[in-house]
């Protein structure tokens, strides 16, 4: 059976449990479970030394995407965010080849030349993802940006959360069909609605895999999918290789979670 790349974003084993081990603690399980890329978070960096992350990822066979909390324009801005260069070399620092970041609030007065010829002298490559904000996670100025982006031929694919687009109640489907082409990165998560009509991430059920593939269909052959939904347990080894497992061979036929 041929299977695909898997990453775990590392926010999946709660941001308690990964403050206090240490992001570095889990290249391991994560090699370990088959997966291909690990996910480092910014907003969960406690003492974590880049040169030291950046051997071990490499030692251990796995790529690395390094998420930041900024959003590429920030509001009443033409120039992309201040904070992106420095951003984009703590992400090198780690080891990573590509940095994920949100839209913020982008317009046709944003100096998108500028931006592709900042991205044109990095090694790292820029993934623009939808977040739960309604500037930065609603399809249309998602795909006003990219067909920027297109024009410009900059150097910039899209991280496509498929969970994220409930917060602003707009339709994963319509926006796999219309922004399908530019994916190179899928965040997976499952959503409920808690009591409090509070909306949270779980993992997925039969259905929403079922979902994911006809999501799937809009998307680049055999791209990397990610876990971004809660991997908690007793025994992570074995969640965390039963999860990857899932993912890897979403593309051919429905999974049954029966036994995750």
């Amino acid at each position: 059976m041929t299977t695909f790349p898997v990453s775990i974003s590392l926010s999946s084993y709660g941001a308690d449990l990964v403050r206090q081990r240490g992001q570095g603690s889990f290249i391991e399980v994560l090699a370990t479970a088959g997966a291909t890329r690990i996910e480092l978070r910014e907003e969960l960096l406690t003492d974590e030394d880049p040169a030291t992350f950046s051997h071990a990822v490499q030692q251990h066979g796995l790529e690395c995407v390094y998420s930041s909390p900024i959003e590429l324009w920030e509001a009443g801005q033409s120039r992309p965010n201040p904070q992106l260069l420095a951003t984009l070399a703590r992400a090198h620092a780690f080891g990573a080849k590509w940095l994920k970041v949100s839209l913020g609030y982008f317009t046709e007065h944003c100096d998108l030349p500028n931006l592709t010829a900042c991205l044109n002298q990095q090694p790292v490559q820029l993934l623009v993802e939808n977040d739960q904000t309604s500037q930065g996670g609603r399809i249309e100025p998602m795909q006003r940006f990219f067909d920027k982006v297109d024009q410009q031929r900059a150097p910039i694919s899209m991280t496509f959360d498929i969970g994220n687009w409930q917060w602003q109640d707009q339709s994963a489907s319509t926006a796999a069909r219309l922004l399908g082409r530019y994916v190179t990165y899928l965040h997976c998560k499952g959503v409920a609605r808690r009591p409090d009509g509070k909306l949270i991430a779980i993992p997925p059920t039969a259905t929403d895999l079922h979902m994911w593939q006809q999501l799937m269909s809009h998307m680049p052959h055999g791209l990397t999918r990610a876990v971004e939904y809660p991997l908690q347990g007793n025994d992570l080894d074995w969640l965390t290789q039963e999860h990857v497992a899932v993912l890897a061979t979403l593309s051919h036929a429905q999974q049954e979670l029966s036994h995750v």
